[in-house]
């Protein structure tokens, strides 16, 4: 073992609190927004990001004048960013608070598309270098090493930026109505305070934050058009671990996770993938609301799949399913292979949106990784198929086993949990098992993908495979929809709706909510073992939070109070997606807008667009 000398284990120290420092930044803006809108605001990221590009523009505009020029366009950039902040709250946000709160995320990530074009467009896709910060460019000696003096000052920036912070929150009357609001918006709101403009205060000061900490990084990182949402996860987890709405956890939390990544580079390379989201898991696992977190905090996301009422099949509902059906069924008399293709992969995507349905509109639990089991999925029938040799119907029915397995261990874990804590630590179980697949190279072939899981002669052909993908998908959406009117589907919905009033009636909670996530994981990975053999290869992507986020995308734009919802996003969502990625440059930007789009006019998904269309229409006329 490598024994390591004292400065080399100070320098690292000390670059896990810079690190600190800098997540602080953005994670106090994330904690104050949430704290007081409750708002998920996966856009936080692209605030960072866009306060990065903003102070690198700036900078490069006025070099000439020193240090002046450096601190005054960091300040811009932040104060730019703030206002962008107030422009997306009230144009898009304040449209959605009625709205069930995990609506306001599938806006936000709406706005996250847009960012990343508009990035690209004015930018380009090249990493951009940005300049030295003038007056801290130098090092100090620390025994025997060096160590920058900008680093130093990012040190100093976090405990200041908490202090001034806590004076805001706790000397001042709008800290008051803040933190009056983070406790009882209704009761302030009644008092007479103006809610709007507290909720806008609020966000440029969040988004502010955000634009500051991604302006301060130009000394340090080269920007570039991955930042937003690696640093929103990460944000996320410093939240989250802290305790929503401590700004001292968030804090101690940055802190925390900053010099275990430091000290992990250097003990745990292996892991260090998945280092920060093995310690969320650990500090959920003993205390569930976080380190300074109060118990019922975090409980937001859990309101927006309450009381869904689920009525079967109309019976112009069941003859337009089974037109679609046939339909497909008879696609290889007149359509083309990519036609075909794309039809197989989107009737995939439903049965992977439907999965994750049955855990949130029936079981009340949001998940933010769901994609681990679709990838454990697929992965399970590529090395069954490829490894064990086995025929492709048992590598298929293997797909389903091992998400399964897979969600009765992770299963066991969440369901200890609830809102935006139980959907995090479901993020933390995907992280690691996309780790796991990157990294465990001998089994999984890491970033190279298992290669080779090609359908049998029989299916090898896009007609064979998408009659067998279509046979599969129906089985599957059947099964999920008998098990949704079944006793037990009654059962899950109680404890989601009052677990209380369940339990009182001999219902066992916690293992209805169990049950419920092996299936949904189950049949995630009924979709990803189609998956495997409709791509022919299998990459740890599969198992990557963009997946999640897609299938989040799909349940929440089909509409999450509709069994049929989840179908509709995924051929809403996946079909514009292929079509737009083949023929638009700037294709995310677009696909945000349709996002916004919809989710402004229908903001219950599209199925509740339908259904309040229908309800007009049957309602008589008014007398004359």
């Amino acid at each position: 073992m490598t024994v390591l000398s004292p400065d080399i284990l100070l320098i690292q120290a000390l670059n896990g609190l810079a690190s600190a420092s800098s997540l602080f930044l953005v994670a106090s803006g994330l904690s104050i927004i949430f704290g007081v809108t409750r708002v998920v605001n996966f856009a936080h990221g692209s605030f960072y990001m866009l306060g990065a590009y903003l102070g690198w523009s700036l900078t490069h505009r006025v070099m000439t004048l020193g240090a002046p020029g450096f601190w005054g366009s960091v300040l811009a950039a932040a104060l730019i960013v703030g206002a962008v902040g107030v422009l997306v709250e009230m144009l898009i946000l304040r449209r959605l608070r009625r709205a069930p709160e995990l609506y306001p995320l599938l806006a936000t990530f709406g706005v996250v598309l847009i960012v990343q074009d508009v990035a690209l467009a004015i930018w380009g896709p090249e990493d951009l270098l940005g300049p030295r910060a003038p007056g801290l460019t130098g090092f100090v000696s620390i025994l025997a090493s060096r160590f920058p003096v900008y680093e130093l000052f990012l040190i100093a920036v976090g405990p200041l930026l908490l202090g001034g912070l806590w004076l805001l929150f706790r000397r001042t009357r709008f800290g008051l109505l803040v933190r009056a609001a983070t406790q009882d918006r209704e009761m302030v709101a009644a008092l007479g305070v103006d809610e709007r403009r507290l909720f806008s205060s609020v966000f440029f000061l969040g988004s502010a934050l955000a634009g500051l900490g991604g302006a301060l990084q130009l000394p340090r990182e080269a920007v570039n058009l991955n930042m937003d949402v690696s640093v929103v996860v990460e944000a996320f987890v410093v939240v989250v671990v802290g305790g929503l709405g401590s700004l001292v956890g968030a804090y101690v939390s940055a802190v925390l996770i900053g010099v275990i990544q430091a000290f992990g580079i250097l003990f745990l390379p292996k892991i260090t993938l998945v280092l920060v989201f093995l310690v969320m898991g650990i500090v959920l696992a003993v205390r569930p609301y976080g380190l300074f977190g109060r118990f019922g905090e975090g409980e937001g996301l859990r309101s927006s799949v309450q009381e869904t009422v689920l009525r079967p099949l109309s019976a112009t509902s069941r003859a337009v399913f089974t037109l679609a059906v046939l339909l497909i069924a008879a696609m290889p008399f007149f359509a083309g292979d990519y036609a075909m293709g794309l039809i197989a992969e989107l009737l995939i995507l439903a049965v992977f949106a439907a999965s994750l349905h049955f855990l949130m509109g029936l079981g009340g639990m949001a998940s933010f990784g769901h994609a681990a089991f679709f990838g454990i999925g697929a992965y399970g029938a590529a090395l069954a198929f490829k490894g064990l040799q086995w025929p492709m119907a048992a590598s298929l029915v293997a797909a389903p086993f091992a998400a399964a397995f897979a969600g009765l261990v992770a299963g066991w874990l969440c369901v200890r949990l609830s809102g935006v804590y139980l959907a995090m630590l479901s993020l933390a179980v995907a992280q690691i098992a996309w780790a796991a697949s990157f990294q465990w190279v001998a089994l999984t072939g890491g970033d190279n993908g298992l290669l080779g899981v090609w359908p049998p002669t029989v299916f090898a052909s896009r007609s064979g495979f998408l009659l067998l993908t279509l046979a599969l998908t129906v089985a599957a959406l059947a099964a999920l929809r008998i098990a949704a009117f079944s006793p037990f589907g009654y059962a899950l919905r109680a404890a989601r709706d009052a677990p209380r009033r369940a339990e009182a009636s001999g219902i066992d909670v916690r293992a209805m909510q169990w049950a419920g996530f092996v299936i949904a994981a189950a049949f995630a990975g009924i979709a990803g073992g189609l998956y495997a053999f409709a791509k022919g290869s299998v990459f740890p992507t599969y198992l990557a939070i963009g997946k999640s986020v897609d299938g989040l995308i799909m349940v929440l734009l089909g509409g999450i109070g509709s069994l049929t919802g989840p179908i509709i996003g995924a051929f809403a969502f996946g079909g514009l997606e292929a079509e737009l990625m083949a023929s638009v440059a700037f294709w995310r930007a677009i696909l945000g807008l349709v996002i916004l789009a919809l989710v402004l006019v229908a903001p219950s998904g599209i199925m509740g667009l339908i259904g309040t269309r229908i309800v007009k229409a049957a309602k008589p006329a008014a007398p004359a």
